[in-house]
């Protein structure tokens, strides 16, 4: 990501989130492949829609889980971009 904390992530043209019924496990659809998310990963990604930053991101999780580890999203959202399942509109 572009300066830490105000990138503004959104999935890849490519990928998809979506739920599977069969798993009860959000997941996320990518050509050939289904990467099965578990409910941190998928409230990230969720957000992840080119309009917050990373920081309004973790903020707005601290309302729905009880601990946000300092780093866990920019770190998550790393290797989300490396496999090229998101991207930063501030590219």
């Amino acid at each position: 990501m572009s300066r830490p904390g105000l990138a503004r992530p959104k999935l890849a043209r490519h990928c998809r989130l979506s739920f599977d019924n069969t798993r009860q496990r959000p997941i996320l659809l990518l050509p050939e492949t289904v990467v099965v998310l578990n409910k941190t990963g998928a409230a990230i990604l969720e957000r992840c829609d080119g309009q917050h930053t990373v920081a309004e991101i973790e903020e707005s999780l601290a309302g729905q889980f009880t601990t946000v580890p300092d780093g866990e999203v920019e770190r998550f959202l790393a290797g989300m971009r490396e496999r090229r399942y998101v991207v930063s509109v501030d590219d």
